[in-house]
């Protein structure tokens, strides 16, 4: 789903942004969607969260099962803290797996998780 908004932010974080792994889920497609863990870089209280070359501003609460779009496609994400069980989707019906980033994983099960090793979801 394209909503058309648009945005004069650029697509890369600012250097001083902080970073944090948060779990990413797609709603261009409908309420389930492809969603990945990974390292997001943030700048100030999280208006824009920046990933992979993408960025992503709020939707302040306006949104339907999502919370940030792509500023460049319009495209709908939900966007949150991974959490510590591994029960991140909105719809634990979804049988689309969870991508873990290979820079991440071995932070995300150690303290997410808080699994000695690495597992698979």
């Amino acid at each position: 789903m394209t909503t058309g908004r648009t945005s004069v932010e650029q697509t890369t974080p600012p250097q001083n942004a902080r970073t944090r792994i948060m779990y990413l889920e797609s709603k261009a497609d409908g309420l389930n969607g492809p969603a990945r863990i990974g390292r997001v870089a943030f700048f100030k209280r999280g208006i824009t969260l920046y990933y992979r070359g993408k960025a992503f501003q709020s939707l302040k609460g306006s949104g339907f099962k999502a919370n940030y779009f792509d500023i460049e496609t319009g495209e709908e994400y939900w966007i949150s803290g991974p959490r510590r069980d591994g029960h991140d989707r909105l719809y634990a019906t979804s049988r689309i797996p969870v991508e873990i980033d290979a820079d991440v994983q071995e932070e995300y099960w150690a303290e997410i998780r808080q699994h000695k090793g690495k597992e698979k979801r």
